[in-house]
């Protein structure tokens, strides 16, 4: 591309990917001197009216003096940016620098007046509003601070277009024109503003994808088996209510279906819209349908093909190319390498994945970022009428594969205001933008519960995802999530339990936990495992081994009643005996009790009780069409079930809905369940019987092993209402999903009253600046020397105790004298530096015999003056010594760390960590979170130490660090906190030029 050569090069970094407000994208970049043909061609598509709001004036054509002006640009004070879908402009701005009296002018001047043009076919999309926030931001960058625009006051679009951006404005009407002024420096309103615009515009993208009117699966063939067969096979098998097309290049003239779907040789040769295509071609003939589906119109695209980043070098290089050119045409991307999506709508009944079958529509959304692990959520779906989804089935599934496009936070953007969707349990194995992904994190957890597991913990992520590195350890991330909110788990198990009880229960009002059942050993491993979770059992109720239906459901309602506790846990064994309930009636006395007391969350703990779990789960069954409840043929892996009640009619059915062990659903044949047959099960028939059940097996077969198979009609979507009872295997797998649901509800209502960032008096921000810029002068990567340290930390009211270096024993006998004694002499050597355990400090020296005799002693253990680096340093109060530390990852933010000094970090890793900036409740969190933080409030009769002091502290550090992004890193080690005050023993902090924070940019999707 030809570059104005008028004073700066093309700023290639200006140009970006946005989703508008309709879910489509556009590229906004800047406008050159090759775009004559393009700009003339934008403007005879403009409307007469929308010429005349531009230019106040009828102006039917550009002149050559105007085409000139508006492609050339010195990239300073002139910059045009256009929108462009298709390599064609659909909308443009421009700014031009003027003085005090409007002409026009350079730098040091700091306004420009700005303009726009938007084609009237995108005309309400967002591309306005998404250009304001581009060449704000180029403006910003370029020493503008201030934007003027005159406005017809006919123009009322335009007029929103400003007054809603968020900015400071002054307005005024003279001549006829409105003129609007405003400043660029973003402001709470406008952050909040531009934040609202992504989350509708990202949402919308995603929706579009997951509820198309219309499908077109590319690379179908023509015989049953592959990938694209299998693809269509399941898109039919669901029950797809839109349009549905297969396309095969490869195709006769006289092929004109396939099984009954509408066949064609190009997704051009479709007559009717095409509103998402299912890529299922090899990798290299990808940028020709891609071509063929932009041209066409097609909004998104699933890419099942594999072949990209995860093969390498240049499968990178192939998928970045993939995504430049949907994202030219305005599509999005799943995948490439995707597993496919699913949504369980009945409007809807889409199944655009591998999976061939489709589970129960409910309540749950599942993300992803493994194929594999897609397979294993949807197999247990498959296997047990249940696992994931046996409390309320599935809203909506997504696997991103590669995740080249559309990611996680895409997808949290959609739940979070999707109203069929409850609960959100994600996969992920790498997150492309944490700073966003914790922001969106909060936002969704503060309105339904976010359960996440993350693989690729211990090494670097999938070949197949490009990620931006971070430095920070996966403890680290783990914390940080779950100050946002997010339910951090360690394995899908854990996954899987925490969404069962979170999907239907109600979540505790606090930890304390009531325990009944009839066996006391179960209830007592029960109560062992809430003490180690951290939660307050009360003592375990024995009901006895011969408790009835009618035993089980008065402790339980007594329980639900008791306001001493927030929980239930039942614990049942096998019944024994005649007077022992059968499986539907205990079901039936469980769900009953619980629904007369539904504010309470009650859950289940059965040692091998197939009759009671299937009573459990009977009413509410998950399983897949044409799938039964068979039972789990992995001892180690038994499924979790839930029950309902009030539903269920027909014969063989109880009151409660909870059909009898064995009874057949109304109209099933004998030998099926109510749901159907188990593929591959005992009693199967037809097609695929024999075969390994679930869908890992079943995708390898394709469509062969579905084609023909007799589907059942779908069991009717859970009702919302339902109170449902997941019940476990173990006890620990009750327990620890309980222990997420506790302190998932403590952080809601946490959450509901924020803290706040205090503000000191004594901070001197004006005079830190001033400094940090003057330090700066000399050079990056700057570590600071001990007075500079000292100096820096003292505008923020944290002062270090005085050390003096000692270079010989009379300089340390002086500096002992001025300080005052008794004193401590210690090494400041980086290889002996926070060692105490390695003989290099030397405490409570009362005069200067004992401080030469302490300085001989470590010269001749450890070395010469040189080396060690001595100081003496007056002798602090004693207390507790703490470590406080700040780094800014480039990826995640700046980050307030905090434990005790020593072992405790050192070895066992145990330190707390928060975002910066930090509220009062996050410092108080802080002291708190640590397993040592008994140390600090008097653990076995120690005083307890002023963790006041200690709290302002970490917030002082983190003002610092906030207020001025160039402190990259700051460590105070030792901070000795003492049952009065604190003394900061040691310090260091490190300038550096600050990286750019693209989530205080404007709007622009990320490029891999």
């Amino acid at each position: 591309m030809q570059t104005s050569s008028d004073r700066h090069e093309y700023p290639a970094h200006w140009e970006a990917d946005v989703v508008l407000r309709d879910g489509g994208t556009a590229r906004i970049r800047p406008i050159t001197v090759d775009d004559a043909e393009r700009l003339v061609s934008f403007y005879e598509q403009v409307s007469d009216e929308s010429k005349y709001y531009r230019f106040f004036a009828p102006y039917p054509r550009l002149s050559a003096k105007d085409v000139h002006r508006f492609t050339h640009h010195d990239f300073v004070d002139r910059v045009g940016l256009a929108a462009t879908v298709g390599g064609e402009f659909i909308a443009t701005v421009r700014y031009d620098r003027i003085g005090a009296d409007g002409m026009p002018a350079s730098a040091p001047a700091d306004e420009a007046e700005v303009a726009f043009l938007v084609q009237d076919a995108h005309q309400g999309r967002g591309v306005a509003s998404a250009l304001l926030e581009h060449i704000a931001a180029v403006a910003r960058e370029r020493g503008i601070r201030r934007f003027a625009a005159e406005v017809l006051p006919a123009n009322s679009k335009m007029i929103k277009v400003f007054t809603d951006a968020g900015y400071q404005q002054q307005r005024s009407f003279e001549d006829g024109v409105v003129r609007l002024e405003f400043d660029l420096e973003p402001t709470d309103r406008s952050l909040a503003v531009q934040r609202a615009r992504e989350q509708r515009a990202e949402a919308r993208s995603v929706q579009r994808l997951l509820a198309p009117g219309s499908v077109a699966v590319v690379g179908a063939g023509r015989t049953p088996g592959g990938v694209g067969r299998s693809v269509l096979a399941n898109l039919r098998g669901a029950g797809f209510t839109g349009r549905l097309y297969a396309v095969n290049k490869a195709l006769g003239e006289d092929d004109k279906e396939l099984d009954g779907v509408p066949a064609h040789r190009s997704v051009t040769d479709i007559e009717g819209p095409v509103d998402l295509a299912v890529i299922a071609v090899p990798a290299a003939h990808v940028p020709e349908v891609v071509a063929e589906c932009g041209e066409h119109g097609v909004q998104g695209l699933v890419v099942v093909s594999a072949g990209y980043a995860e093969s390498g070098p240049d499968g990178r290089e192939r998928q970045r190319e993939l995504v430049r050119q949907a994202r030219t045409y305005g599509m999005r991307i799943i995948g490439p390498n995707a597993f496919g999506i699913i949504n369980t709508a009945p409007d809807v009944r889409l199944n655009a994945s591998l999976a061939p079958e489709t589970p129960r529509s409910g309540r749950i959304g599942l993300f992803a970022q493994s194929g594999a692990i897609g397979i294993a959520l949807l197999s247990r779906l498959h296997r047990r009428g249940g696992g994931v989804t046996g409390v309320t089935g599935v809203s909506t599934f997504v696997s991103s594969g590669n995740r080249a496009d559309v990611s996680g936070n895409d997808v949290l953007q959609y739940w979070y205001e999707d109203p069929d969707t409850d609960v959100v349990l994600m996969y992920l194995e790498s997150i492309g933008n944490p700073r966003k992904f914790t922001r969106l994190a909060r936002r969704t957890a503060l309105v339904k519960p976010l359960v996440v597991v993350q693989g690729a913990r211990h090494g670097s992520a999938p070949l197949g995802h490009a990620v931006r590195a971070t430095r920070l350890p996966h403890t680290t991330v783990s914390a940080l999530l779950r100050q946002a909110g997010v339910i951090r788990v360690e394995t899908i198990t854990e996954l899987v339990d925490a969404g069962l009880l979170l999907a239907r229960q109600p979540l505790p009002a606090g930890p304390r936990v009531a325990i009944l059942g009839n066996s006391e050993s179960l209830g007592m491993l029960t109560y062992d495992a809430c003490l180690s979770e951290g939660l307050r059992p009360l003592p375990p109720q024995d009901l006895s081994t011969g408790a009835s239906a009618r035993d089980f459901h008065s402790a339980l309602s007594r329980a639900l009643a008791d306001d001493s506790c927030d929980a239930v846990v039942v614990t049942a064994i096998p019944a024994l005996g005649e007077t022992s309930p059968g499986d539907a009636a205990l079901a039936e006395a469980l769900m009953s009790a619980a629904a007369a007391n539904p504010s309470k969350p009650v859950l289940v703990v059965h040692v091998e009780l197939g009759g009671l779990a299937e009573a459990l789960s009977a009413a509410t069954s998950t399983a897949p069409r044409g799938a039964d409840t068979a039972p789990d043929a992995d001892p180690h892996h038994p499924a979790e079930h839930t029950a309902t009640a009030g539903e269920g009619t027909g014969p063989g059915v109880p009151t409660s809905g909870v059909p009898a062990s064995g009874v057949r659903g109304p109209g099933a044949p004998p030998g099926v369940g109510a749901e159907g047959p188990a593929l591959g099960g005992p009693g199967a028939t037809g097609p695929g019987a024999g075969r390994p059940s679930g869908p890992v097996a079943q995708a390898a077969e394709g469509a062969a092993a579905v084609e023909g198979a007799q589907r059942v009609p779908a069991a009717p979507p859970e009702p919302p209402g339902a109170r449902l009872i997941p019940a476990y295997p173990a006890a620990e797998r009750a327990v620890r999903a309980l222990s997420e649901a506790v302190n998932y509800a403590q952080w809601r209502r946490d959450a509901a009253e924020p803290g706040r960032v205090p503000e000191y008096e004594d901070i001197d921000e004006k005079g830190a600046a001033e400094q940090i810029d003057a330090l700066l002068a000399r050079g990056e990567g700057l570590t600071l020397g001990a007075e500079e340290t000292g100096a820096l930390l003292a505008r923020y009211g944290i002062h270090l105790r005085q050390a003096r270096p000692a270079p010989t024993p009379d300089e340390a006998a002086k500096a002992a004298r001025l300080i005052g004694y008794p004193v401590a002499l210690k090494t400041t050597a980086p290889h002996l530096r926070h060692r105490a355990d390695l003989g290099g400090v030397r405490l409570d020296l009362a005069d200067e015999e004992q401080l030469r005799r302490a300085y001989a002693e470590l010269t001749e253990l450890f070395g010469g003056p040189d080396e060690l680096r001595p100081v003496v340093q007056g002798m602090a109060p004693r207390g507790v010594d703490t470590i406080v530390r700040t780094v800014v990852d480039p990826a995640a933010g700046a980050v307030l760390s905090f434990g005790l000094a020593g072992p405790a970090s050192q070895l066992l890793g145990d330190m707390a960590h928060r975002l910066i900036p930090a509220t009062e409740r996050d410092a108080a969190a802080l002291v708190r979170s640590i397993r040592t933080a008994p140390l600090l409030f008097g653990w076995r009769g120690s005083a307890p130490v002023d963790t006041e002091a200690l709290e302002e502290l970490l917030l002082r550090v983190s003002r610092l660090v906030d207020d001025h992004p160039e402190v990259v890193a700051v460590s105070l080690e030792p901070v000795v906190v003492a049952p009065q005050g604190l003394s900061v023993l040691g310090a260091t902090v490190r300038l550096a030029r600050p990286p750019a924070r693209d989530d205080l940019g404007p709007r622009t999707l990320p490029v891999y």
